[in-house]
This record gives C-alpha cells, sequence and structure tokens, in this order.
C-alpha cells in the first residue's frame, strides 16, 4: 500500500473516513464482484474490469453513501424524518434504509422521475413529491419541509459521509485489483466520482480516476471549465441519473472532482443504447442509462490513450423500466 503524500491538501473526506464508511455499513450492503469482460477488453484494447454495483442493494451503488450518513444521524434527527432530492437512485436507497430505520422519509424530484423508480421508493414506504421540471424546483421543495416541518436533510451527494460510502467502492477495486492503472465512474453531482478518487488516489495516487457524463449540459463538468459551480439546463435522457446542476452552493464534491479527477469523458446520448445492448448481450448484465455512461467509454473507444492497461470500470445501477430495457434489447441493430 502506497501512503499518502505528507504534503496533500487537507479535504474533507479521507481515506480514515472510507475505512470508517465501510465498519458502518457492510451490515447492510453487499460487497459486490469485480468481473472481467472479454468484450469489452477487446474492443478497448485495454484489460476491463467491471465493478458490479448494479447487484447492489436497491440496484445501485447509493446505498453504500445513504446507509454511511444516515447511521450516523442523531435519534433527534431520525424521529424528526427526513428528506431529499433525488432522481431515483439515492431516493429509493434513502427509503429502503429509513423503512429498515422505521423513520420517515420524503423524496422529492422533478416530474421526469422516472416511474418505476417512484414506485420503487413508495415501495419501501416513502413518500414521493414531483415538483417541477428540475432537481432545483424539487430542492426548493425540500428546502421548504426542513424550515416548516423539521425535517432532517439528507444530501443526495454533497455531504462528507456520503461521499465517504461511495468511497468504499474504490477500496474494494484495489484490494482485489492492487495494480489497478484506472477507475472509471459515472459522474452528476459527483459523490461517486469524488469518493472513488479520495479512496483509490489516497493508496495509490498513480491510479487515474475517469469520470463519464453526457454531452449534453453536464453540470458537473461544465461548472468545472467555468471555475466554479453553475446551474444548467436539464433535457430529457435516457441518463436520467446523470442530469441536473450539481448545487451553486457546493462545498465537497466539486473541490474534489476538480482536485483529484483526471479527465472527463463525454458520452453521446446515441451511445448509450448500443453499449447496453452489448453488456446485456455479451455479459448478461441489465444496466440502466446513466450506468451505461461509464462502460460505453471503452465501447466506443474513449479510452484508447490507455491501451494495454488495467481498467476498473463501475457498472452503477441497474434500475431501468423492464419495458423500456426489452425495447433497447430487441433492437435490431447490434453495436
Amino acid at each position: 500500500m502506497v501512503a499518502q503524500h505528507a504534503a496533500a491538501p487537507r479535504r474533507p473526506v479521507a481515506l480514515s473516513d472510507i475505512y470508517k464508511a465501510r465498519q458502518i455499513i457492510m451490515p447492510h450492503i453487499r460487497r459486490t464482484p469485480l468481473v472481467h469482460s472479454t468484450s469489452l477488453s477487446e474492443i478497448a484494447g485495454a484489460e476491463i474490469w467491471l465493478k458490479m454495483e448494479n447487484m447492489q442493494v436497491t440496484g445501485s451503488f447509493k446505498m453504500r453513501g445513504a446507509s454511511n450518513k444516515m447511521m450516523q444521524l442523531s435519534d433527534a434527527e431520525k424521529a424528526a424524518g427526513v428528506v431529499t432530492v433525488s432522481t431515483g437512485n439515492h431516493g429509493r436507497a434513502m427509503a429502503a434504509f429509513a423503512q429498515q430505520l422505521g423513520i420517515r422519509a420524503v423524496i422529492c424530484g422533478p416530474s421526469s422521475v422516472p416511474g418505476n423508480k417512484t414506485e420503487a421508493i413508495r415501495g419501501f414506504g416513502a413518500e414521493v413529491r414531483l415538483i417541477g421540471d428540475t432537481q432545483d424546483e424539487a430542492q426548493l421543495e425540500a428546502d421548504r419541509l426542513v424550515a416548516e416541518e423539521g425535517l432532517t436533510w439528507v444530501a443526495p451527494f454533497d455531504d462528507p459521509a456520503i461521499i465517504a460510502g461511495q468511497g468504499t467502492i474504490a477500496l474494494e477495486i484495489v484490494e482485489e485489483l492492487p495494480d489497478v492503472d484506472a477507475i472509471v465512474a459515472p459522474l452528476a453531482g459527483g459523490g461517486l466520482l469524488s469518493g472513488i478518487a479520495v479512496g483509490a488516489k489516497s493508496v495509490d495516487p498513480r491510479i487515474q480516476v475517469i469520470g463519464t457524463s453526457m454531452e449534453i449540459e453536464p453540470g458537473m463538468v461544465k461548472s468545472l471549465e467555468a471555475g466554479r459551480p453553475i446551474t444548467v439546463e436539464e433535457f430529457p435522457s435516457l441518463a436520467d441519473a446523470l442530469g441536473g446542476s450539481i448545487g451553486l452552493n457546493n462545498r465537497y464534491t466539486f473541490p474534489l472532482v476538480q482536485e483529484l479527477m483526471d479527465e472527463a469523458v463525454l458520452i453521446a446520448e446515441d451511445e448509450l443504447a448500443p453499449t447496453m445492448r452489448h453488456i446485456f448481450r455479451h455479459e448478461g448484465i441489465v444496466i440502466e442509462g446513466g450506468s451505461a455512461a461509464a462502460p460505453a467509454a471503452a465501447y466506443t473507444g474513449k479510452l484508447a490513450r490507455l491501451k494495454g492497461k488495467k481498467i476498473a470500470v463501475v457498472i452503477s445501477s441497474r434500475n431501468i423500466d423492464p419495458q423500456q430495457f426489452q425495447d433497447i434489447v430487441l433492437e435490431s441493430a447490434e453495436s
């Protein structure tokens, strides 16, 4: 194991926080497999390993951060109930864990949240409030619930406990593949990417961390280009989990991604479905659009500079509407 440099900047999340998070969440999550992909390795000319967070509890990596955060709430905060803003997967994880704790949970989101995800959230006993067309509008309702009803706010990504929980993925990867050269993960608000970056680079600074976002208005990437968090327009996308802004008051994920991410790879909308179809046909894996952004980087040749390297690709989630997925898989053109 390579130690952190003494001169490393002080960060809101450290490797010790990620190890602590692992101790907290292990009774509540799965240690997911790291599986070699022959098909993607041949296409990319690299050794591709898939970190199967689609097999996680609730079908996405989000359970890691949500359980770490909620286990650290005070009794009073739990008794007040929790509220968050989510396009589906964080809300699903919050609802599932709130049910375990026996506390109230309210999940706010824009009207674009897919029906299968709202149904799953309600299935865990949580309340769903769809407000407006953007996550910013949904945030206003969450803020009102905090101010008027005293609910406890649980951020979807911009929180040290959330980041540390997601960072446990990096620990599992480097333990199973200690000579990994790069980790590729979807990039939206940055909780997943920043947690992985802190974990991986604290263990071995040579590991490259690559984020994959959509070409159309990627909130974090646009903010990095501007040098500060900015608001972006939200567009309909198969990768609904990757849309939206990172919050103008972003305190944690923006500076961590800014410091630690080595590269952002942008994925076109028409590259998602072919990647999902390929992954299902060749690997037998169901993934949703937002999750497809990471393997799409390998599938479309956008990792060419890493030829011959060992690359771990985070398969972040599987929660797609079954009919929508069937339509994608049954499309006649193999890509």
